[in-house]
């Protein structure tokens, strides 16, 4: 895969100042209108609609680079969805992290059938390149006879006492659902959530795990990390 930075041809703000707004939007339950505001507290003047371009035109760019920069996943992967209302209609949110908590994939979908789980386990096997050790679920009917078609040769345990790690990964996604008063459309929630999944854990390390200094050294990484793959660290630093 390649690691090159984003193109910014045809953007007249420096790379740094787009990376700090889509890193605010996407980190921080933060409307456009809020993440102008802030910016302008920093003397910089940009519009809400520009900083929402810059979140659809380098968000997934962003969340992508961050996904490569990532160790190989676990051979364990939980597997769990959820509904969300989306103009006033049912999706379904599907939802895979490894053994560590890493956010895999994250879908939408109308249904929650066969025919839903057997394209998740196909998706997820494209993009992290790998097949699991052992994939845990719910008790839903449909991720038996899914797995039983895609992917037979991985043990399947099914049981809604070993799924509390998918279960309470939906928790941002619900806390971010609340501040943006819900999502207006299929398209642009897959997206933004796709983004999300991807940028957002990036700067939330197990802090309950760390030393304060451990904390600090381990955020040094990442932000340098963001540097990296936004292109701000190729650029000088501004006066």
């Amino acid at each position: 895969m390649s690691s090159a930075s984003p193109s910014y041809k045809g953007h007249r703000y420096p790379v740094e100042v787009i990376a700090h707004a889509v890193w605010l939007y996407f980190r921080f339950p933060l409307s456009f209108r809020e993440v102008e505001e802030v910016m302008l507290e920093r003397g910089v003047v940009v519009s809400h609609e520009t900083v929402r371009r810059w979140c659809a035109t380098f968000g997934q760019a962003y969340a992508d680079g961050l996904r490569r920069r990532r160790p190989r996943s676990g051979d364990t992967w939980h597997l769990d969805e959820v509904f969300i209302k989306i103009n006033g209609g049912l999706t379904y949110l599907w939802r895979a992290v490894d053994q560590d908590g890493t956010v895999l994939d994250v879908l939408l979908q109308s249904r929650r059938d066969k025919a839903a789980a057997g394209r998740f386990f196909r998706r997820l096997m494209q993009k992290t390149r790998a097949v699991p050790r052992v994939v845990v679920t719910d008790k839903l009917r449909s991720y038996g006879a899914a797995h039983r078609e895609v992917m037979p040769s991985v043990e399947h345990r099914q049981s809604k006492y070993l799924n509390n790690r998918a279960e309470n990964s939906h928790q941002p996604t619900r806390q971010r659902e609340r501040a943006m008063k819900g999502f207006r459309s299929v398209g642009g929630a897959q997206r933004f959530l796709s983004a999300f999944s991807g940028i957002s854990p990036h700067f939330q390390p197990r802090r309950h795990l760390m030393t304060a200094s451990g904390h600090r050294a381990e955020m040094t990484v990442r932000f340098a990390i963001w540097d990296q793959i936004t292109g701000a660290a190729a650029m000088p630093t501004a006066v």
